[in-house]
């Protein structure tokens, strides 16, 4: 049997007994909630791209069906009216999208773009697609987000362009790293994945830069099963993304597009019934974005308290989407406690989510291995087996991926980063309660965990 104190500093029950992790009862043993967005909408909008016996209705070649179907072009239409951008290109998905855009910006082998090391690997891959080679920036220490200054200073007369992300659903800095773009004539690809809904001086982010990729895969804020919404103001390159998503070499001669740079062409198309889902999906954004923000308002006001924790800052200027929930952990206020055994412990009090209970509890350390450690960058092996594009005759650069290149990215995975999950929607106020008691059961019961 659990005891419980009412902990004066937080106003929240906190259970005072043998941690779970060493043997004793769980906090909680029912499982959180599942992130459930679809309903009747839904299925209804998905019976009529049924009925209507058009699942899909893109042509791979010169015809008034080579954008796609009615649903398609109606999510794509509303979709810019949301968002306040000119053009949106739908995809199936955002690895698509942002291959799509690196070939839709003219990149050259050989070229160099610069890329963040702390991110989903398709975001530093998508410029080794066109045989260019992916550069590293470090991050922010506060934001993760490509940190300006290191980003200045990895500027080649190789660089083509920076794909920016908007981690964990905070935007980039949008002023520094645009103006360094303008000053040596860079594009800007923001990978907005995380990050749908999020401003920065009142501009959304994925409009932020030349070209934006929306991520709809099922665990993002709002999702069609897999798919993606490409979005920019320019007209040259949303016509580039549009051939690159279907086929592009089969339609120039007909299109009479004379720069044939990169128009080889792909099937990135969403298909009727995604764009349906997604149709639907749109009008839940506003509300499923308040309710995270309120949650991690919450858990920020609780978790403060606990001496070690610091709860991720938000860029001024900005507002959070919160994909996920930072948190830094102070080692030199833990008491001897480290981040590891910290996140072990609070994890074995706390079930998993709903739908997704193969994945154990949604707290982890760190987020990802910075990027140029994965043995493609440190083997350099790509296409076939001697070093392509690295070892092109086209790339007259030389890159970097030493240990040590990114501190700042890699001091986050190590030892001072912790994620969760477990403040989306449909949490409760109890359901908080629950993650905020098991953090503080791990801190008050320290001197259970071995070398403290």
């Amino acid at each position: 049997m659990l005891s419980h104190t009412h902990n004066t500093t937080t106003g929240i029950e906190s259970s005072l007994a043998t941690l779970a992790i060493n043997g004793g009862p769980k906090l909680r043993n029912k499982p959180f909630p599942g992130y459930k967005t679809m309903g009747e909408e839904e299925k209804k909008a998905l019976k009529g791209v049924i009925d209507s016996g058009v699942l899909s209705r893109f042509l791979g070649c010169w015809h008034e069906d080579f954008y796609g179907g009615p649903e398609v072009r109606a999510f794509e239409e509303e979709w810019a009216k949301a968002f306040n951008v000119k053009h949106v290109i739908a995809m199936n998905s955002a690895t698509s999208g942002l291959y799509a855009a690196v070939g839709a910006i003219g990149t050259e082998p050989g070229d160099e773009i610069i890329v963040s090391p702390f991110t989903m690997s398709a975001s530093a891959v998508a410029p080794l697609i066109y045989n260019a080679i992916p550069v590293f920036a470090d991050i922010e220490p506060d934001y993760y987000c490509l940190d300006p200054q290191s980003v200045e200073a990895r500027i080649t007369p190789y660089t083509r362009a920076i794909i920016v992300v908007d981690i964990f659903g905070l935007p980039y800095d949008a002023d520094a790293i645009n103006a360094i773009a303008r000053k040596h004539n860079l594009k800007v690809i923001e990978d907005c994945a995380q990050a749908p809904g999020a401003l920065n001086s009142g501009k959304y982010a994925g409009t932020l830069g030349d070209i934006g990729i929306y991520s709809l895969n099922y665990h993002k804020h709002i999702h069609t099963g897999e798919g993606a919404m490409v979005v920019t103001d320019d007209d040259t390159l949303a016509e580039r993304l549009r051939m690159i998503r279907n086929h592009a070499e089969a339609v120039t001669e007909a299109r009479g597009f004379e720069t044939l740079v990169n128009m080889l062409g792909f099937n990135y198309r969403m298909t009727e019934m995604e764009a349906a889902v997604g149709r639907e999906q749109l009008k839940k954004l506003p509300a499923l974005l308040l309710e995270r923000q309120n949650n991690v308002q919450y858990l920020t006001e609780k978790l403060t308290k606990i001496p070690c924790l610091k709860p991720a800052t938000v860029r001024p200027g900005c507002t959070h989407a919160y994909y996920v929930h930072p948190i830094e952990f102070d080692a030199a206020a833990a008491e001897g406690l480290d981040r590891d055994q910290y996140v072990a412990a609070v994890k074995a009090e706390l079930p998993p989510i709903e739908l997704r209970e193969g994945e154990g509890v949604k707290l982890s350390t760190g987020y990802v291995k910075p990027l140029y450690l994965q043995p493609i960058y440190q083997q350099r092996i790509a296409y076939g087996s001697h070093g392509c594009p690295w070892t092109s005759n086209f790339y007259k650069g030389n890159v970097d991926y030493s240990p040590g290149l990114c501190p700042v990215a890699e001091e986050k995975y190590s030892s001072t980063l912790m994620i969760h999950e477990l403040m989306r929607p449909p949490f409760t106020q109890d359901d908080l309660n629950d993650v905020v008691n098991a953090f503080y059961k791990v801190w008050e019961n320290r001197e259970e965990l071995s070398g403290v």
